[in-house]
C-alpha cells in the first residue's frame, strides 16, 4: 500500500451521493494541506477541493461548490470528500494528494508531492 489510499468510489445515479475516503500512511503528509483532484478520460487532472493542515481553511472548484464538502480527521489520518447532488460530468477517477504547504491550498497538481492510486466515480445520467 502506498502513502495515500483512496476508497469509496462506485456507480451512482445522477442526484445521488458518495463519500470518498483517503487514508494517509505518513504523518508528515497528514500534517500538510491536502486536496482532491479528478481526471476524466481525455481530460487533464483538475482540482476539486482542498483543506489546510487542520481543516480550518477549505477551497473548492466552482463546479463543485455547494455540492461537495471536504473534511479531515488527523487523529485517524483520513481525508474525506462528501459528494452530493452528483452529476454525470462528475464522472472521473478521483485522487487524493498531499502538498508541502500548511494553510495555503494549491490548486495545481504539480504543487502536490504525494498521490494515491485513485478511485473511480461513475455517475449515470
Amino acid at each position: 500500500q502506498g502513502r495515500l489510499a483512496e476508497s469509496g468510489g462506485g456507480l451512482v445515479q445522477a442526484g445521488g451521493s458518495l463519500t470518498l475516503s483517503c487514508v494517509v500512511a505518513e504523518r508528515t503528509d497528514m500534517d500538510k494541506a491536502m486536496g482532491w483532484f479528478r481526471q476524466a478520460p481525455g481530460k487533464e487532472r483538475e482540482f476539486v477541493a482542498g483543506a489546510s493542515w487542520n481543516g480550518a481553511i477549505t477551497r473548492y472548484a466552482d463546479s463543485v461548490k455547494g455540492r461537495f464538502t471536504i473534511s479531515r480527521n488527523n487523529t485517524v489520518r483520513t481525508l474525506f470528500l462528501q459528494m452530493n447532488s452528483l452529476k454525470f460530468e462528475d464522472t472521473a477517477v478521483y485522487y487524493c494528494a498531499a502538498s508541502s504547504k500548511y494553510n495555503y491550498i494549491p490548486d495545481k497538481h504539480d504543487e502536490y508531492s504525494s498521490w494515491g492510486q485513485g478511485t473511480q466515480v461513475t455517475v449515470s445520467p
